[in-house]
């Protein structure tokens, strides 16, 4: 498959600048050049770049795709309530073929506000597996670990065998990693495990952190330390750690893990729903650290709209800090891009030459661009996803004028809804 994406102007992440008016030639899976006025090329696809904007496509760090049933299901509860009285329950009913069509929905979103990446925490995993591969998107899946009620060795299992039949799978787009949970579910000697476990792969963990007030208090009775602290003295921080949410991280942990391989995610839609809190994010930028951002799930966001969470995530901050001035609208774009890319492990996340070939085309003939002041404002505070015209992944078109190219969209609601009722009856 080759792509040339004639005479547009695309986001420069990294030198933080719009570039205009390049000619961007992708084959196979890679970005090959990009320049001027490029010639003689036979081409399967051409893409005509008038009044579009190329971006690299983004990355959601933390998502639980299976979730989609549980939108709008139950809502306005506080985490613990949430999850021990509703969603707990509800996921025990959730079949193999449940959370295949779930995620496949939850896809659906993603690809339409311009996300190539995705990284999961939930199970049945394999079958996730194949619903990434024929979306053609890119997923880090990580099959939530846990021991509290028993059944944490039969996870590990389960995800050994993951890890041997899917990772790498679908032309490099899977990778399998494993998730602890959190310090709430996983006793000290489980954690452990799933840390030797993770040298034997390849030193990666995903796992929610300091998401809650009450998650700080019960760590420092249970363990005489702040959950930053406790994890790092059962050497977690040793490997690449993938922190969903990190909302009351201290300035002491912040120093602790600053030069540590760790990647905390973002998730201020759901952290402001359940009312978990405010992520430190100016000081953990302050301190070096690249901060990614996920979505979270959809039933606590209650979407996967990566453009309305950066927008989220480029305001909350200045009123938090009363300050206008922090966590400027590029470095949310850093963390949906680059950073994300980073933590996931894919060579991706910017437009240059040799990059995986990952890239979104805005419309900017879109009301919310008009008129064409500062880009880079404009993808933070004015866009939508609805502007989001094509979506390249992996060097394939994978949507093309807002229609997905790879899976039905109208026979995944009709099964989502079909099932969904089902499940509620059983």
């Amino acid at each position: 498959m080759s792509i040339l994406l004639k005479n547009i102007s695309y986001l420069d992440i990294k030198k933080e600048c719009i570039v205009e008016n390049k000619d961007i030639l992708i084959e196979d899976n890679k970005i090959v050049k990009i320049g001027e006025d490029l010639e003689d090329l036979t081409v399967d696809n051409v893409i005509y770049g008038n009044n579009k904007l190329a971006v690299p496509a983004y990355v959601n760090s933390h998502s639980h795709l299976g979730m989609t049933m549980m939108r709008n299901y139950a809502d306005d509860l506080d985490l613990n309530t949430w999850l021990n009285e509703k969603i707990w329950p509800f996921e025990a009913k959730l079949t193999d073929e449940d959370i295949y069509w779930a995620s496949l929905g939850s896809i659906v979103e993603n690809i339409k506000s311009g996300t190539s990446t995705v990284c999961d925490m939930y199970y049945s995993m394999d079958k996730v597996s194949e619903a990434i591969k024929k979306s053609g998107i890119r997923g880090v899946l990580t099959r939530g670990l846990m021991d509290i009620n028993g059944g944490g060795e039969e996870r590990l299992e389960e995800t050994r065998e993951l890890y041997k039949n899917y990772h790498n799978y679908a032309n490099g787009r899977v990778k399998i990693v494993p998730a602890p949970h959190a310090i709430y579910t996983c006793s000290t000697d489980y954690l452990k495990e799933i840390i030797n476990m993770s040298k034997e792969f390849d030193s990666v963990i995903n796992i929610h952190i300091s998401e809650t007030i009450k998650e700080i208090e019960d760590c420092k009775e249970t363990n005489n330390m702040t959950p930053v602290e406790y994890l790092n003295s059962i050497g977690l921080f040793d490997l690449k750690v993938i922190g969903a949410h990190c909302t009351h991280i201290t300035d002491e942990e912040i120093e602790l893990v600053k030069n540590k391989n760790f990647y905390p995610v973002y998730n201020p839609s759901s952290n402001l729903k359940l009312a978990s809190g405010f992520t430190p994010i100016d000081k953990l930028l302050k301190a070096g650290i690249k901060v990614a951002i996920g979505t979270d799930g959809s039933s606590s966001n209650n979407n996967q709209n990566m453009v309305e969470e950066i927008h989220i995530g480029s305001i909350v901050n200045k009123a938090v800090e009363l300050n206008a001035e922090v966590v400027p609208a590029v470095e949310v774009l850093k963390m949906a891009t680059v950073n994300g890319a980073e933590a996931m492990g894919f060579d991706a996340g910017s437009i240059e030459e040799g990059k995986l070939a990952d890239i979104q085309i805005y419309d900017l003939n879109s009301m919310n661009f008009t008129p064409n002041n500062n880009l880079i404002s404009a993808l933070c505070y004015s866009a939508s996803s609805n502007d989001i015209l094509d979506l390249i992944v992996d060097g394939n078109l994978i949507m093309k004028n807002r229609e997905i190219l790879t899976i039905d969209e109208e026979y995944i609601k009709y099964k989502i809804n079909k099932l969904t009722k089902e499940l509620i009856n059983r």
